[in-house]
Parts: C-alpha cells; sequence; structure tokens
C-alpha cells in the first residue's frame, strides 16, 4: 500500500517549504495540497494557490508524486488549466496527479466569491463531466476542439504537452454513482472521502458500501478491477488518522481489508481541523511507513 500526505496551503513558502521537502524523506509515495480560493473556517488567514505551490514543491524535491486535492471547475476553465497542468507536469518531469473533484458552488467559500452560478446536485455533476472530458482532450490533442453547455474550446494548443503520455493521470473523487462512472471512464485513480457518519464504524461501514458500487461501475465500463488505484482520505472519518500511530496502522488495515491501494492523511496542524502533533507524524514515518513499502 502506499501513503500520501496532504499540506494545506497557508504557510509562507519559508514555511512549507521543510514540510514538502519532509515528505519525500519520510518515504510518503505522493503530496497533495487544496486547490481552494479558500477553505472552510480558515478563510480569514493566510491561503495560498495550489498550482505555484506544487510547482516550488517540484523544485525542492526528486521522486515524490504531487497533487492537487482536488481540483474542481469551479473558478477554473479547462484551456486554461491545461496550460498550468502542462507546465507543472514539465517542471515536476512527470510527477504531477491531478486529483480532479465536481465542487460544491455556493455551500463552499470558492463560488460564493467569484458569485458562481448556483447548480443542482445534476447541473454539478453535469458541468464536472464536461470539465474532465474537456481536460481529457485538451491534454491529448493538439488544436483541440470542444463544444459543451459550461465549455467551449476551438483549436486549442497543448505544445508541448505533458510529459506523461498519453497525458499525466486523473485521480477522481466521486462519492456518488455518476461521478464514480466518470472516475471508472477516465480515472488512473478514483478517491473518495466516504459518506459521512457520527462515529468511525459507521463511516467504515459507508465506505464498504461505496467500494462494492464503484465495482460494479468499473465492470460496466469494462474496467479490470485491478487496474485503478483506490484512495481513500482517511481523515474524513471522525477520527484524525494521525492522531496517534495506533490510529493510523488501524486505519491503513481498515483501508487494505477493503481493497484501497492507497491512503491519505493530512499533515498535523497545531489546530482544527486535522489538529495534532508533528511527532506523531514522524513516528508514523519512522516504524510504519517502511512496513506499507515492505508489503
Amino acid at each position: 500500500m502506499r501513503a500520501g500526505i496532504v499540506i494545506l496551503p497557508e504557510d509562507r513558502w519559508w514555511a512549507a517549504e521543510p514540510k514538502w521537502r519532509a515528505a519525500e524523506e519520510y518515504g510518503f509515495d505522493h503530496a497533495w495540497t487544496y486547490d481552494h480560493l479558500g477553505w472552510r473556517n480558515l478563510v480569514d488567514g493566510p491561503w495560498f494557490s495550489a498550482i505555484p505551490t506544487l510547482t516550488a514543491a517540484a523544485m525542492v524535491t526528486s521522486r515524490i508524486r504531487l497533487g492537487t486535492f482536488v481540483a474542481s471547475p469551479v473558478a477554473r476553465h479547462p484551456v486554461s488549466f491545461m496550460r498550468e497542468l502542462n507546465t507543472l507536469d514539465d517542471v515536476s518531469d512527470g510527477r504531477f496527479v491531478l486529483g480532479v473533484g465536481a465542487g460544491v458552488d455556493h455551500l463552499h467559500y470558492d463560488g460564493a466569491v467569484v458569485d458562481a452560478p448556483e447548480l443542482t446536485p445534476k447541473q454539478r455533476v453535469d458541468r464536472f463531466t464536461e470539465f474532465v472530458e474537456a481536460l481529457d482532450g485538451l491534454l491529448m490533442t493538439d488544436k483541440f476542439d470542444f463544444e459543451g453547455e459550461y465549455y467551449r474550446a476551438r483549436e486549442a494548443r497543448n505544445l508541448p504537452g505533458p510529459v506523461q503520455r498519453p497525458r499525466l493521470p486523473f485521480v477522481v473523487a466521486a462519492n456518488g454513482p455518476r461521478t464514480m462512472t466518470l472516475a471508472a471512464r477516465f480515472g488512473a485513480g478514483w478517491v473518495t472521502t466516504g459518506k459521512g457518519g457520527a462515529t468511525a464504524d459507521e463511516w467504515w461501514h459507508g465506505i464498504k458500501e461505496l467500494t462494492e458500487v464503484f465495482d460494479r461501475r468499473l465492470d460496466a465500463a469494462g474496467r479490470d478491477r485491478a487496474s485503478i488505484q483506490r484512495h481513500l482520505s482517511l481523515d474524513s472519518s471522525p477520527v484524525f488518522s494521525l492522531s496517534s500511530v495506533e490510529a493510523f496502522r488501524d486505519a491503513v488495515g481498515r483501508a487494505g481489508e477493503l481493497g484501497f491501494t492507497d491512503v491519505i492523511s493530512h499533515w498535523p496542524r497545531s489546530s482544527s481541523p486535522y489538529e495534532g502533533r508533528e511527532a506523531v507524524l514522524e513516528q508514523v514515518a519512522s516504524d510504519v511507513l517502511p512496513e506499507l513499502r515492505a508489503g
């Protein structure tokens, strides 16, 4: 099993850089940051842009894969975003992974601050589908045309294209049937946050149900179930995965039993959300990550 870490883009680079270096040195397989204009109760504090942050992280690392967790169409257009993705894939020498999700518009800060139209759940998935389809074409085809309800492109150039061929990998966030179908069509990976739950056991029960639905979507798409990486965002559970070494071990074990290939935690912060101690992270890196690699 592989392990990843999310580093929130809230620190000035002199403070953030050591975390990105450490993520690689600790032995994490991938490191991510949020792609939001602002987030939750942190809107009033410092917040930096995901793509420049990941570009800077690419310059101070050499092995670890880097990704957005997750980019959405709420405040992005696929043509301009394609250029940013190609650039980041080039700077990172083919280590970039696009985590992409539908976004929730006015339920969160991003949609409200850009005065995005308030969409129904169906419309959000429709827009997300167009966004992923357009990015897929734009990253693989020079002079690409696209005509949709939400996005259009006319002979969009993409030269020189991404380092990774035929394009950089997509990890599609999906908790519902339609977005799971999209993940089965376009994803090198699937990531889920679960169905919620008041207790950890309820959350894990929901995760099990989602894996069963996703298996059916893969079968319907004609894809081998073993052909796609399965990422689980551990900290969507009521229990912070890095609250203790034991909590991390337990979460990783349960994820493995459900067939997940990758788990993702968050760098501990001094306050909520993800409040914890970096000493736990260091012990996990020392004692648990080598076991995952050996397994």
